[in-house]
């Protein structure tokens, strides 16, 4: 197999922990997988060196000082491999094997990085490289970064564009959990996950790998999340399946917007789910749910309506804080999604603005980590959607 594995920080963070990690590299090379290493600065080496930074910098300088963490790592494990009798040499920025160029606009430079890496990929076999994560280099030879959690960028980036089998995470955590083991009891590791669904969770506080890191994730390329302590490259933790994709995406049905009204709904701890399970019990799917101070609206097929409307007024007479239920039928949505959604600022009033341009009335506008959902009436799909396009 053709690996890339990132130590993270954690893993890094003694020279008992520099062992361990030399140690599975070298099991892996010797059982003869093509193994390329990406490494994280030692510990929080970067952050304690940004923290000292109390002085006015150039963004050049600052980049130069941070990157000495992952300079020091590279060449601590390249020299536990040696001691290993394990050929390695640690590539950083400015070596004859670096790959990883931004352009002017400090974007990663796709056609350059591409050639930089498969010129990396072709001494595979005859060396292990270990790479500096988290670094880029301009056209002009000065140092930049790739933002937080570069080091899993550089990784997955690597490992896509080195047709790698798979890139290995390796990191403080068991993969990802079931909950945070330090908040909630019985948390468990997940075998598997989607990179969707991680991507939602990262955008939201997990700190298993970096949101970024996934948009380089193809289908055809694995990636797994693994402890530290576990000692094998090539076995456990969590693999991540799948890949990210940008969609623009139309429901092909009609929907209705169904909206109880009520006095503090938000504030009436399990409202929600009494006006919910009112439609579960006859199997009425909700497509969406939007809540405000004193109404909550429930999307569902419009075929579906005035049984839903019935369940619900139901509700609503039994229940003195509830005032009155109202449907509105043929109602589209349009979601938008996209990984570096939450990364643009501004990006909800460059979906909404030209809409409201056009004279477009939007029902609701509901967002999550990783999309957007745009509702508006039937008959404005069309002209809706090209805007989206042209937008996206």
């Amino acid at each position: 197999m053709r690996v890339v594995a990132k130590f993270g920080g954690t893993s890094l963070g003694s020279g008992d922990r520099i062992n361990r990690a030399a140690d599975s590299i070298a099991n892996a090379v010797r059982e003869g997988h093509e193994i390329a290493v990406v490494a994280s600065a030692m510990g929080s080496t970067t952050d304690d060196l940004l923290e000292e930074i109390t002085f006015e910098t150039e963004d050049s300088d600052r980049a130069e000082i941070v990157s000495m963490g992952e300079r020091t790592s590279v060449r601590m494990l390249k020299a536990a491999l040696a001691a290993r009798g394990i050929d390695a040499v640690f590539v950083e920025p400015g070596s004859d094997l670096w790959p990883i160029v931004t352009n002017e606009h400090g974007e990663v430079d796709v056609e350059v990085t591409k050639r930089g890496v498969e010129a990396l990929a072709a001494e595979l076999g005859n060396v292990v490289p270990v790479v500096t994560g988290f670094l880029a280099e301009t056209p002009d030879g000065r140092v930049t970064t790739l933002g937080r959690g570069g080091s899993d960028t550089t990784a997955v980036m690597l490992g896509r564009y080195m047709n790698a089998d798979e890139v290995v995470i390796v990191t403080d955590v068991e993969g990802v959990m079931t909950g945070d083991p330090h908040v909630v009891e019985g948390a468990r590791n997940v075998g598997q996950i989607t990179v969707d669904e991680l991507r939602n969770l990262s955008f939201r506080g997990a700190e298993v790998i970096a949101p970024s890191a996934l948009a380089y994730k193809t289908d055809d390329l694995d990636v797994r999340v693994v402890h530290y302590q576990h000692g094998d490259l090539l076995t456990g933790g969590t693999r991540i399946e799948g890949a990210f994709e940008n969609l623009i995406d139309m429901r092909e049905e009609p929907l209705a917007c169904i909206t109880v009204a009520g006095r503090s709904i938000r504030n009436r701890p399990g409202i929600l789910a009494d006006l919910s399970q009112a439609l579960r019990q006859e199997e009425i799917n909700i497509d969406a749910v939007a809540s405000g101070m004193d109404s909550v609206t429930f999307y569902v097929d419009v075929e579906r309506a005035e049984e839903a409307e019935a369940l619900l007024h139901e509700e609503v007479v039994h229940d003195d804080l509830l005032s009155s239920v109202t449907v509105e039928d043929d109602i589209v949505v349009i979601r938008v999604t996209g990984g570096e959604l939450p990364n643009q600022p501004g990006v909800i009033s460059e979906i909404v603005a030209p809409i409201a341009e056009a004279g477009i009335n939007l029902h609701d506008v509901i967002t999550s980590a990783t999309s957007v959902a745009l509702f508006v009436a039937w008959d404005d799909r069309e002209q809706t959607l090209e805007i989206v396009q042209q937008e996206f």
